[in-house]
């Protein structure tokens, strides 16, 4: 039996016998009840607790008659962006709009405003001159700070600031929206609920805030100064544990935002019995003929097991949304998602994920962090594992056998990512073997991100040559299984730490291990994480120490184009990186080259010396045959070339290791 949908219109009150809802949930996206979406598990958790709840999807923004569709709320407005950043959304790294929105109808583009919180609130405000606001979503909870905004390249105020909201609910936010909604109804303003974990108010003074707090520098302060931002932003980093962080403050003008403390993430019958809710698990039918939704294609057939990272990663904002804590939910509750995956007409057999933000974490790194929280000014991974870290795939592994051998299942994949420093920090090979024999669908995707340890030390990932341990061996038993399968690695360019030479030790890494990338991501500065504020302010707050950032356009791309050096149509910008970085020893026709000089013959080029043989003419202009750029030249030459190759093999053979990558 397919459960009902959330009101979207007034015909849907009426047929619920409702004159009125207690909330309406304004959201960025297309309304799709199903778990992996933040506004179905809001709105369902509010239903749970005997709330009236109706949906506002992509409302036209120009006008506020959509906005006052379902009447005004007796309670209030609850905003998102949806599940993105409106920005992210829309905007690539590059600055350049995207094409399609996953989100949308038919991947349409468009069907949302920049800065969509922003823009919704005001048009109620519009609307509703009084009406009750609550902000919450990845938008609204990773800008509750002043912080950095990329896409106008200036230090913007925080959100709630910003939306004029009365309320900003951060993180996951199923306990504090109840917490929230109950105050609601017992007659408390918004602006006056100010005993909630896991929200952020305006406060006019100091005065009103009763709890211990630390102040960070301001948003004047943070604007003006980088290295008063980033003194801000580790503080800020320190604080988010639901255990040991504080409550913190900053002063915006003449006003005060105040964080709570995060509130404590929800145990497992907690988290089952919010997954066990009666979501309809797909798009609403009035998107049918609009195409879909292409969004819930990536998770229909995926479960999901876990919640929160203690990986911590720089770039990646789920510590300031998720926490460090890893919850996880029950096999039984997985179970009877998975059974119910099974009987969908469209089912092929196969159980596309089953993870979280880091599939293999499923439970706290460490006995401690179960009960006073997660270390301050310590990691539990970097920059190598912590020796109370708790290492064991059992429960996972038990998991992932249970899933597979049920009824009408084919195939169980893990593609949701795993951290390959914990795979091969467990001294039981059981996990890594059966990962590789029955859950890899031919490819394995992992995150190295990079080789450089300069880089890999900012980013907070593993160093060292574990990323290559984990390679081989996943090689070893594939082979061992009879199965031909593949590492795809993710590789980031022009992170902060990240210089040239950075980039070309990545390259010359991608040569030896025989691997070009298809794609590669560039660094992409996105609000609430540690590598953002090491991008603004060109300092590691972590430290307080300088760190290198490439920030033109021109090093950016140079970066981008060295991880796929083989490409023609980035011979340019590598060749340019290579000259600018002092190393033309690799533009040349030997093994350990990345391109091949311009225009130039392999009689020509000594690959010896790595310079151009004094005879030499300048170049072979009009010649196609001789292109130096992939082409082939006359058997002289290649008769020449070979040669020059065997010569070359012959000193390598004597310097390895000075022309090998310094750190692996």
């Amino acid at each position: 039996m397919t459960n009902k949908f959330l009101p979207i219109c007034k015909q849907d009150m009426v047929d619920r016998g409702w004159e009125q809802v207690d909330f309406v949930l304004v959201t960025g996206d297309a309304y799709v009840d199903h778990h992996s979406f933040g506004t179905a598990i809001i709105s369902r958790v509010l239903e749970n607790a005997g709330f009236k709840v109706g949906i506002i999807a992509q409302p036209d923004w120009k006008t506020t008659e959509d906005f006052m569709k379902l009447g005004e709320p007796r309670l209030g407005f609850l905003v998102n962006s949806g599940n993105m950043d409106s920005m992210v959304n829309h905007y690539s790294v590059s600055k350049k709009h995207r094409d399609k929105d996953m989100y949308s109808p038919g991947a349409k583009m468009g069907l949302r405003p920049d800065r969509a919180v922003i823009v919704y609130c005001n048009k109620i405000r519009e609307a509703y001159k009084d009406a009750k606001i609550i902000i919450g979503g990845i938008e609204a909870s990773l800008r509750r700070f002043a912080h950095y905004d990329y896409w106008s390249d200036r230090v913007r105020k925080s959100m709630l600031i910003d939306s004029q909201a009365d309320l900003l609910v951060y993180g996951m936010s199923e306990k504090q929206i109840v917490e929230v909604a109950n105050a609601l109804n017992d007659g408390f303003e918004p602006k006056y609920i100010r005993h909630v974990n896991g929200t952020c108010y305006i406060a006019d003074s100091k005065d009103e805030i009763y709890d211990d707090y630390v102040e960070i520098p301001s948003f004047k302060d943070v604007s003006s100064s980088k290295e008063e931002y980033a003194k801000a932003f580790k503080i800020q980093y320190d604080e988010q544990d639901p255990y040991r962080g504080k409550v913190i403050i900053q002063r915006h003008g003449d006003k005060y935002l105040v964080q709570n403390k995060p509130e404590k993430p929800l145990n497992r019958e907690e988290l089952d019995a919010v997954y066990a809710l009666p979501y309809a698990k797909d798009y609403h039918p009035i998107y049918k003929a609009m195409g879909g939704i292409p969004a819930i294609e990536e998770v229909k057939f995926g479960i999901v097991s876990s919640r929160g990272c203690f990986g911590s990663c720089s770039f990646c904002a789920i510590t300031f949304h998720q926490g460090r804590a890893v919850q996880s939910r029950s096999h039984e509750s997985i179970l009877d998602e998975a059974k119910y995956i099974t009987e969908l007409d469209d089912f092929k057999g196969y159980i596309h994920d089953v993870g979280g933000p880091t599939a293999n974490f499923r439970d706290a790194a460490c006995k401690k962090q179960i009960t006073k929280g997660a270390c301050k000014n310590k990691q539990c991974l970097h920059p190598e594992p912590c020796k109370n870290l708790k290492v064991d795939h059992s429960d996972f592994l038990e998991l992932l056998r249970k899933v597979r051998s049920l009824p009408k299942v084919k195939k169980v994949f893990v593609r949701s990512g795993i951290r390959y420093d914990y795979v091969m920090a467990d001294k039981n090979d059981k996990f890594f073997k059966e990962l590789v024999e029955h859950h890899v669908s031919g490819q394995l995707k992992v995150a190295p991100e990079h080789i450089a340890e300069e880089v890999l030390d900012h980013m907070q990932k593993p160093a060292g040559n574990t990323y290559d341990k984990f390679r081989d061996k996943f090689f070893r038993l594939s082979e061992k299984v009879g199965k031909k399968q593949y590492i795809i690695p993710y590789l980031m360019s022009s992170h902060p730490g990240s210089t040239l030479n950075s980039a070309i030790e990545l390259a010359e890494y991608l040569r030896d291990t025989k691997y070009q990338p298809e794609q590669v991501q560039d660094f992409y500065p996105t609000p609430g994480t540690l590598s953002t504020t090491m991008f603004y302010t060109g300092i590691d707050p972590l430290t307080m120490k300088p760190v290198y950032v490439p920030k033109s356009k021109h090093e950016k791309a140079m970066q981008r184009a060295l991880l796929q050096y083989r490409a023609p149509r980035n011979y340019e910008l590598v060749h340019a990186a290579l000259v600018e970085a002092g190393r033309e020893d690799l533009i040349g026709f030997g093994p350990r080259c990345l391109i091949k000089p311009r225009g130039e013959h392999p009689r020509n080029y000594n690959n010896k010396s790595k310079t151009k043989n004094s005879s030499s003419k300048s170049s072979s202009r009009g010649n196609k045959k001789d292109d130096s750029r992939g082409k082939r030249g006359n058997k002289d030459s290649r008769d020449n070339n070979s040669r020059n190759n065997r010569n070359e093999k012959n000193e390598r053979n004597s310097k390895t290791n000075k022309i090998k990558r310094k750190k692996r």
